[in-house]
């Protein structure tokens, strides 16, 4: 009988096309799955909770997957070592219930997109944030923030050739965390449509620019129209850090982020 075993994976996203299999370009699922079938010597699919786009990153994405391999669970993380580049690393294997999925049986993601606001870049964060020169109003941003709390119609937020989504959403955290030249934008929601969270950065950005106020950022969430919205902000700021199993797990984070804000 093949064991159901999920995995914790973390993955500098930059020189990958996502985390879907792609026909014509690498990805992480590819990886982990070569890496998987040779180590089980069995073909393997893994599934995953989140499909990053390209140049996203994460630290905590969660896979599944089924295998009847007799190695232990526990030495999952350490055989992948020698499979893996070393800009994807399996952090954690478990063995779960039979029917245990990390696409359905999820309660919630938690994002956080990073941005360096500062006059000259810093070549050490450049992989990982959004470089902003001009000044940001990191308290006009909170207060955009706040507009997007709670259940909402997120369709303002939608990325375009995506696949039909209901567009009601949950947040239940959006919080900006600033640390001298570095602004951090925490979102923990219950599911998220296609480049919202980078929707949501570009507009709190703007916020923070100056370019419209949160008067008009509420109407643009109340109207559903993408269009009314700025740019999105870029693939590389944004980082997965957790997708929760248990309401508690989710309650605790939101607590632990939202006493951090100032």
């Amino acid at each position: 009988m093949k064991k159901n075993i999920c995995l914790i994976v973390a993955y500098d996203g930059t020189d990958f096309h996502g985390f879907q299999r792609q026909t014509n370009a690498s990805s992480i699922q590819q990886y982990i799955e070569e890496a998987l079938t040779r180590i089980f010597q069995e073909p393997i699919t893994v599934y995953g909770a989140a499909r990053t786009d390209a140049g996203v990153h994460a630290r905590g994405q969660v896979v599944n997957f089924y295998a009847s391999g007799s190695i232990p669970v526990d030495k999952i993380p350490y055989a992948m070592k020698a499979y893996l580049p070393p800009t994807i690393a399996v952090l954690q294997a478990r063995e779960m219930a039979s029917h245990f999925s990390v696409r359905h049986d999820n309660c919630g993601k938690h994002y956080c997109y990073r941005i360096v606001n500062r006059a000259v870049p810093d070549p050490f964060q450049l992989r990982y944030s959004w470089f902003i020169r001009k000044p940001l109003d990191v308290e006009a941003m909170r207060q955009g923030a706040n507009i997007l709390l709670g259940t909402h119609d997120f369709s303002a937020f939608e990325g375009k050739n995506t696949t039909p989504m209901n567009p009601i959403k949950t947040m239940y955290a959006v919080q900006i965390q600033k640390n001298r030249d570095n602004v951090e934008i925490h979102v923990i929601g219950d599911g998220f449509l296609y480049h919202m969270v980078r929707n949501m950065a570009g507009g709190l950005a703007d916020i923070g620019l100056h370019r419209f106020t949160t008067i008009h950022f509420r109407r643009i969430l109340k109207g559903l129209d993408r269009k009314k919205l700025g740019a999105t902000a870029p693939a590389g700021g944004l980082c997965l850090e957790e997708v929760f199993y248990t309401e508690a797990r989710r309650r605790c984070v939101v607590r632990d982020i939202t006493g951090a804000s100032m």
